[in-house]
This record gives C-alpha cells, sequence and structure tokens, in this order.
C-alpha cells in the first residue's frame, strides 16, 4: 500500500521558509531648531554666490514699523543672509532675501541641514494695510 499527501509543513517550518518583509523606509526632514524657534540671524554683506532666496512667512511687527520674516536655509558658515532688500510703493513692500556662503566657508565641509532662519527688516512708512510680497518669486 502507498500513501501520499498534499501536507503542508508544521507551523514552525513554514515560517522559517517565508522571506521576510524589508521594513518600509521612513525619511523625513531633519532640522536642528524646533519649528517654533528660528534662528534671529542679521545680514552679513559678504556672502559670495549670492542669489535670492524665497521666505516661508512674513508678519508685520512694531505697530507695522518692522516686518518679521521667515525662511528655511543651510547652516553656517556654508549659507548666510547676505542683504535684504525692501521696495515699498503705496499698495505692496516688496522684501527680497539674498544668500550666499560666507568667505568663511572655504575648505570647509558643509552638511545638507534644514534651519529655520528669521531676521526684522525696517520700513520706511508703517504697513499699515499694504501687502507684503516675496522679492525672489518675482
Amino acid at each position: 500500500m502507498l500513501a501520499t499527501s498534499c501536507g503542508t509543513a508544521p507551523p514552525a517550518e513554514r515560517a522559517s521558509s517565508v522571506t521576510p518583509a524589508k521594513p518600509p523606509v521612513v525619511s523625513s526632514p531633519v532640522t536642528t531648531t524646533s519649528p517654533k524657534d528660528p534662528k534671529p540671524v542679521k545680514p552679513t554683506g559678504d556672502a559670495i554666490n549670492v542669489r535670492k532666496i524665497r521666505w516661508t512667512k512674513a508678519k508685520a511687527v512694531s505697530k507695522g514699523k518692522k516686518v518679521q520674516l521667515t525662511w528655511w536655509s543651510g547652516v553656517e558658515p556654508c549659507t548666510v543672509l547676505d542683504r535684504v532688500k525692501v521696495k515699498e510703493t503705496g499698495r505692496k513692500v516688496t522684501i527680497t532675501l539674498y544668500e550666499g556662503a560666507s568667505p568663511k566657508a572655504k575648505n570647509v565641509s558643509c552638511i545638507m541641514v534644514a534651519i529655520e532662519k528669521t531676521t526684522t527688516v525696517k520700513l520706511k512708512k508703517p504697513l499699515g494695510k499694504r501687502k507684503i510680497v516675496d522679492g525672489a518669486k518675482a
């Protein structure tokens, strides 16, 4: 008498023959400061390879006599605020941020880490009902 079956292996053997699933790869931005605490910076005026950079927030402060800007940037000395250009008209205030590398960044390894920064600029006249415009978007 010959007996055959189409049975399966016991549960312990089945588990060992299954290829384990790879865990999902999760990528999220790395920041060195809390989004609640942007790093205050002032223009250096001596950056090299300067370019326009977009800001993410603009808020009137000091009864509209100043505007506080916030943006995402890189670490110093690799990325510094060079200057801020403010153009005021009767209807709008255009503010352009310019960033570049500090002259001190020569022969320095630059890490790719996002840092939220902030700076405050004075206006010639209080903001009032004028619109704040990002000059880097134009």
